[in-house]
């Protein structure tokens, strides 16, 4: 398959860790560039997430594959602002950490897109997982939670970030640890997701930790 990437290098890094055999690949780390995009089977989107105004570049191109990094926005919410969507939309789990599994988690906006899902991931020899076209997803919203969680524990003084993490880490037998989590991700992302959840929902169990938004705010000022 011929497949347009756009992310930064670390979505590339990962993106080339995913899907590593048997693709003609270009990648770009930014919207600079020049070519018709009817050449491509598909492009996958890291940015589009954080940059909705960019969907415009691709949405008129007709059977056009388009995967966009999706947990911070819904794809409903991205089609609303254009007058037709031409191009077959799907949204993916691609937040740092997330994208390399065996399963890609991914949405569609529509049927006429979700039927040609199957066909398609079986070219990008990936299994798949639908899930609902939702802030959050799937398994952003549960490690976002936890992450969340544990936050508000370190706040109370209940525990140390290093206990909380080794007994997450023994409990679950979950790769990392809450706070060894966030890091990874990055806590921007974390937070925003958790905004976007909480906007969405107005459940209180996405409702942010003081503590975590602190830390936040201090990362995005310095």
């Amino acid at each position: 398959m011929k497949i347009l990437v756009i992310g930064s290098e670390q979505n590339i890094e990962e993106f080339k860790l995913k899907f590593n055999t048997g693709h003609e690949c270009r990648f770009e780390t930014d919207y600079d560039f020049e070519e018709d995009l009817s050449t491509f089977d598909c492009v996958f989107d890291f940015f589009i997430g954080d940059s909705p105004e960019q969907f415009e570049i691709f949405s008129a191109y007709k059977g056009l594959n388009l995967f966009v990094n999706a947990p911070k926005i819904s794809l409903a919410e991205l089609a609303y602002y254009q007058e037709e969507v031409e191009c077959n939309l799907y949204g993916f789990n691609g937040l740092p950490t997330f994208l390399n599994r065996d399963i890609l988690e991914v949405s569609a906006l529509n049927n006429k897109a979700q039927s040609g899902l199957a066909a398609l991931c079986k070219n990008l020899n990936t299994d798949f997982e639908m899930v609902e076209d939702r802030v959050g997803m799937v398994t952003p919203r549960i490690i976002f939670m936890i992450i969340n969680e544990a936050f508000y524990t370190l706040q109370e003084g209940t525990a140390s970030k290093e206990a909380i993490d080794t007994g997450m880490k023994l409990g679950t037998n979950y790769p990392f640890g809450p706070f060894e989590w966030c890091g990874k991700i990055g806590i921007n992302n974390v937070y925003e997701v958790l905004e976007a959840m909480y906007e969405d929902t107005k459940e209180e169990r996405y409702k942010i930790c003081p503590l975590l938004k602190k830390e936040y705010l201090s990362r995005i000022t310095h």
